[in-house]
Formats: C-alpha cells, structure tokens, sequence
C-alpha cells in the first residue's frame, strides 16, 4: 500500500504533477490563438461558448503551433531545465545549449509538443475533476444537491445508493492521481530521446573536452617548468653553497651569490605559481598569458648558477609574445635538465634572434655515468617538442660530438 501511495502521491510523482501544469500554463497562448480561430469558422459568439467541440478544436490548432515555435533553439535549453528539475531524470541524459542542428530542433518541437499537449489534458482534469469529486462526495449530506435535476433524473434522491458516491468520489481523485503519475511517467521515459545529445551535440561535447583538455595539459607544462626549474636551480645553488661552506677558508662572497640566486628564483617562481594558480581558481580555459618572456632570461641563467653562461645573437625585443614565453619556457626547461644530469659542469645557452627564425641551442658536458631512469618517466623533453610544434617549429635533444645538446628552431 505504501509503495502506491509512494507512485501516485510521492515526491517524485507530485513534481512531474507539476511539470504537467507547467506544461498546460504554456499551452494557455496557444489555446488562446486556437479559439479565435475557431470563432472565424463558428462565428459570432464561437470563442467565448464553452462547448467542447471549440474547446477541443482550439486544442488541435494550438498544438501544431507550440510544436512550431520550438523549432526555434533557445526552446531546447528551457525544456531541458524544466524536465531535469522536475521529472527526475538524470541530467547526464539531457544535451546542453540550444539544438545545433535541423534533427535536435525535430525532436525538441516532438518534446514540447507533447509536453504542452499532455499537461493541457491534465492541467484542465486537475482543474475541473476535484470540485466535482467534492460535489459528488457530499450529496447524500446536501439535501440541496439530492434535490438537483440530474439526481432526480437518475432516481437517486432517497435511494441507499445516494451513498456511493462517496467512494465514487475517492475513486475520481485516484484516477486524476493515477493519470497524472502514468503521464508523468511517460514523458521522463521520452525526455532523454527527445531531449538528449545528438551528434552534433556529441560532437560539440567532444571538442569542448578536447579544448579543456589542451587547456590542463599547458597548464601542467606551465607548473612543471616554473617549480621543475626552481627546485633544481634551488637545489644546485643550495649544494654548492653548503659545499663551500665545508671547505677550507669559505668563501663567502660565493655563498652570498648562491643565497641571492635562491631567493630570485624561489620568489619569481612563487610569482609565476600565483598566476597559474589563478586561472584555475576562475576556471579560465586559456593560458595563452601565463608566464614570463625573454626579457625575464637574464634572471632565469644568473639565477641558474654562476657556470651558465648565455650569449645573445640579435636584439630579442621584436620577437612575437607568444614566441617570448614559449621561447622562455624551453631554455628554463633545458637549464632544469642540465642542472639534474650534469652534475655542476658548465652549461651554455645560446639565441639567434638575427633570422626569421628564433633559435635556441643548450648544451652541458655528457655525464660520465648515464642518469638513473625516473620511475614514471619526465615530462620535460615531450613539453619542449609540445611547445615547438604548437608555434610551427621544431625541438631536438640528444648527445652531439660529446656534449648534450637541446637545439630549437621556432619561426617569429
């Protein structure tokens, strides 16, 4: 019994209950246009009758109208509001935004149609049947109902079945009840074939997900370059310093250049982590501005130990901002690697700005010893070649006539 009572009058069947109604208040305008132009074939007096055959034939003209005005596509992003609120239908089964295509906007018009066509039928039961219910229970109490024309018309005045029509009555109330639960029912099981993702829908999701997944994808390379490099740079600063520190006679002019490094580098990457930080906090899909550009590299090598040494071909001030940043990523990431694997020897960083093309060349002794294989492998050299390819140029890596060396070509 509880479990009927759950269906017919539950949470869940109460609000399609009410999406229906919603769906008869919407069918107002329409019904509203259905009845004038019923009154052009009934004439004078036709709109304002009352009698079913307008009432119904007001109801056929309006529900190919509703269907017409949800071609258009803002009426797909109001119907799926309504039903994923109302109906309890999951909402990874309805599609976002308005329909994209000729197909979605056919099955949005079948939804709204049918939306508005059903909750018209039960809007006006549950209007009209409850007051009638009511009228009806109370006739064996009202002895001015019994003596009404139609009881009398039936023989029911006086009789023992006058008493029936309470039960009569609960039974017209668990009808509309019932009605309305099916109908509710009916439209949840439609609402994600009519209101659900198509393929240009899929499609459009699927690029968005690729646009998003791009957008983390730099994001990672912005943060594993920035923290990559300060750790590594801080790292090799801090070993040195500690070194001379042990040694005979420290020099401390040397460990004063190695803390002043530590703390350029740790407070521009903090910087640098703030702002990618931020777009994350604000959702930003684009990075495009993240970061600093060759005007920063001074400070990147001197922060990077005093056995950098970098030499500039041509003026970098007229190269593109986008080149800038990446250009400045790629050298951070070289000295990251250099400062890992070479193990303190001198490293050298070279830009040829003189070209239509912006080259970058960095190179370290080889090791003695190859490095150990990190457990799930770097990201540095695969975000260098990502971050070339995306500006139309080109990365290589690898040992060449006994030293290690990172060559980049980026067109400007």
């Amino acid at each position: 019994m509880r479990r009927w009572a759950g269906a017919l009058l539950g949470q869940r069947a109460r609000l399609r209950w009410l999406h229906l109604i919603l769906g008869g208040a919407l069918f107002m305008p329409y019904w509203m246009v259905g009845t004038v132009v019923m009154a052009l074939f009934l004439g004078e007096g036709g709109m304002f009758s009352g009698d079913l055959p307008v009432m119904f034939g007001a109801y056929a003209v309006g529900l190919p109208l509703a269907g017409a005005t949800a071609l258009f596509p803002p009426a797909r992003p109001m119907s799926v509001a309504a039903a994923r609120t109302l109906c309890g239908v999951p909402a990874g089964l309805f599609a976002d935004g308005p329909a994209r295509d000729g197909e979605a906007r056919v099955r949005t018009a079948g939804w709204f149609t049918l939306h508005l066509g059903t909750g018209a039928l039960v809007s006006g039961a549950s209007l009209a049947l409850p007051p009638f219910a009511a009228t009806v229970a109370a006739l064996p109490f009202s002895p001015s109902l019994r003596a009404s024309e139609p009881v009398r018309y039936w023989g029911l005045d006086g009789s023992p079945w006058i008493w029936a029509a309470v039960p009569a009555a609960l039974l017209m109330l668990l009808a509309l009840a019932g009605t309305a639960a099916a109908t509710g029912a009916l439209l949840a099981r439609r609402a994600p074939r009519l209101l659900g993702p198509g393929p240009a829908d899929r499609l459009a999701a699927a690029e968005r997900r690729a646009a998003e997944a791009e957008s983390r994808n730099r994001l990672a390379r912005e943060l594993h370059d920035s923290v990559g490099h300060a750790l590594s740079a801080v790292t090799l600063q801090a070993g040195a310093a500690r070194r001379v520190l042990n040694g005979e006679g420290p020099d401390l002019e040397f460990v004063r250049e190695a803390l002043t490094a530590i703390e350029e580098t740790t407070r521009r990457t903090v910087g640098e982590l703030d702002r990618a930080l931020g777009l994350l906090r604000r959702g930003e899909e684009a990075v495009e501005g993240v970061g600093p550009g060759l005007d920063a590299l001074a400070a990147l090598v001197r922060g990077a130990g005093p056995r950098v040494a970098l030499t500039v071909a041509g003026a970098l001030e007229p190269v593109p901002e986008t080149v800038s940043r990446e250009a400045y990523r790629i050298v951070q990431e070289g000295l990251t690697n250099a400062a890992r694997y070479a193990g303190g020897a001198p490293v050298t960083v070279r830009l040829d700005a003189r070209t239509e093309e912006l080259e970058i060349v960095v190179e370290n002794p080889l090791p003695e010893r190859p490095p150990a294989a990190r457990p799930h492998g770097g990201r540095g050299l695969p975000g260098m070649a990502e971050r070339a390819r995306r500006l139309g140029g080109t990365a290589d890596a690898g040992p060449a006539d006994g030293v290690w060396r990172l060559a980049v070509r980026i067109p400007r």
